[in-house]
C-alpha cells in the first residue's frame, strides 16, 4: 500500500505520536509514517485491543519509539506527548455493542481517555492533534448523505463517548488553543483488522468465515446500508489533517469515507465473489443500538483537507482478501 504520498512536506524534520499505533487503523498510520521517513514515529499503545504483531517490525528502527502504556493515566499521556510535532489520537474502545455492553469502561477509554490526551497535548504545545470521530455520532438522524453539522441524538454509550470528544475539542481550541480537528470515520475496513473476538467488525469476520467455510452471520435482513471506506483512504485524511492549513481546520470535524453506500447482504455476495464461493449466510435478530442506513457527504473534507477517497470499495474488499488469505504451503 502507499504507493502514493498523500504530502508535500518533508516528514523527516517532524515527530508524530500515535496513540492505539499497535491498533488496526493507528498501525496503518505507522506504516506510511514509516515508509515515507518520518522524523520520529511514538506509539502509545497497552495492547487492549491493538497487536504487537503490527508494529513489531519497527522495534529496533532508530526513528521509532513504543511506550507500552494506558491512556487513562495522565503521566503516561504527558510523557508520550513530550517533544512531538502531531498526535494522531487512535487510541479507544470500539464497537456499539461493546459499549451497550461496558458502558463504563467505554467511558473511561473514549472520554477520561481522550481528555488526558487533549490535556497533554494542549502542555506540550503540540503542532496540531487529529482525532478519530465516528459516524455513530450521526445518532437517530434519518437524514442523507451525512453533513458534518446534522447530527442526532446518540444510540450508544460508544456515539456518546465520540460526541464528548468533539465537545472538548471545542472547548481545548477555544479555551487552550489547541490546534485540534476530528474525523467521522464510517465503517473503516481493511487489513490488519482483527476478524476474532466477540466484537470483530463484519467484513473482516466475512472474508475470514468464508475462507474457513464456517457459517457467516448477518444481523437482521442485511438491508442496511454503510459507507464501508478501505484503511488507506483514513490514513490519507489523517496525515493530510497534519498539515492543512488555514483557520478553518482548527476544531472542525470531517467526515471520512467514500460517499458510497452498499447494503450488507452486497458486502456479503462481494465477497463471495473475489473468493469464488457460493455459500449462503444465516440470518439472526437485529443489534441494539445500530443505525439502519448510514452515507456520507465528504464535501468538507475534499474542500478543506484536500481529502479524495482513493481506493473504492471493491478494490478494497480485493486487498482486505489477499491480507487475510493463507498463504499457500511451499512444496
Amino acid at each position: 500500500m502507499y504507493n502514493q504520498a498523500f504530502h508535500k512536506e518533508e516528514l523527516s524534520q517532524y515527530s508524530f505520536l500515535i496513540t492505539g499505533g499497535a491498533g488496526f487503523i493507528g498501525s496503518n498510520i505507522v506504516d506510511y509514517l514509516i515508509k515515507y521517513g518520518a522524523g520520529k514515529v511514538r506509539v502509545l499503545d497497552n495492547y487492549l485491543t491493538g497487536r504487537k504483531s503490527n508494529i513489531e517490525k519497527y522495534l529496533d528502527l532508530p526513528n521509532f519509539e513504543m511506550i507500552e502504556g494506558d491512556i487513562c493515566d495522565l503521566e503516561v499521556c504527558r510523557k508520550a506527548c513530550a517533544d512531538i510535532d502531531f498526535v494522531s489520537h487512535q487510541a479507544a474502545l470500539g464497537s456499539v455493542p461493546r459499549s451497550i455492553k461496558h458502558p463504563e469502561k467505554t467511558n473511561a477509554i473514549n472520554v477520561s481517555g481522550f481528555l488526558n490526551m487533549v490535556i497533554a497535548a494542549s502542555e506540550n504545545k503540540v503542532k496540531r492533534f487529529v482525532y478519530a470521530s465516528s459516524s455513530s455520532v450521526y445518532g437517530d438522524s434519518l437524514a442523507l448523505p451525512k453533513i458534518e453539522d446534522q447530527t442526532g441524538k446518540p444510540l450508544s454509550p460508544y456515539a456518546v463517548s465520540k460526541y464528548t470528544n468533539e465537545l472538548y475539542a471545542n472547548v481545548f481550541a477555544d479555551i487552550y488553543g489547541l490546534e485540534i480537528c476530528g474525523l467521522r470515520y464510517f465503517n473503516i475496513f481493511g487489513p490488519k483488522q482483527d476478524p476474532n473476538g466477540a466484537y470483530a467488525a463484519v467484513i473482516p469476520i466475512f472474508i475470514d468465515k468464508s475462507i474457513q467455510e464456517e457459517t457467516v452471520y448477518i444481523d437482521g435482513d442485511g438491508e442496511q446500508t454503510r459507507d464501508f471506506t478501505f484503511v488507506e483512504n483514513a490514513v490519507q485524511a489523517n496525515v493530510k489533517a497534519f498539515f492543512a492549513v488555514g483557520s478553518e481546520i482548527k476544531k472542525q470535524v470531517f467526515n471520512i469515507a467514500v460517499g458510497e453506500n452498499f447494503s450488507v447482504n452486497q458486502i456479503y455476495n462481494t465477497i463471495q465473489d473475489c473468493l469464488g464461493k457460493n455459500n449462503k449466510p444465516s440470518y439472526r435478530e437485529s443489534r441494539k443500538g445500530d443505525v439502519k442506513d448510514s452515507l456520507a457527504d465528504i464535501t468538507k473534507a475534499e474542500k478543506i483537507l484536500g481529502y479524495s477517497p482513493g481506493v473504492r470499495f471493491e478494490e478494497g474488499i480485493k486487498k482486505t482478501i489477499d491480507f487475510f488469505k493463507p498463504e499457500p504451503a511451499v512444496k
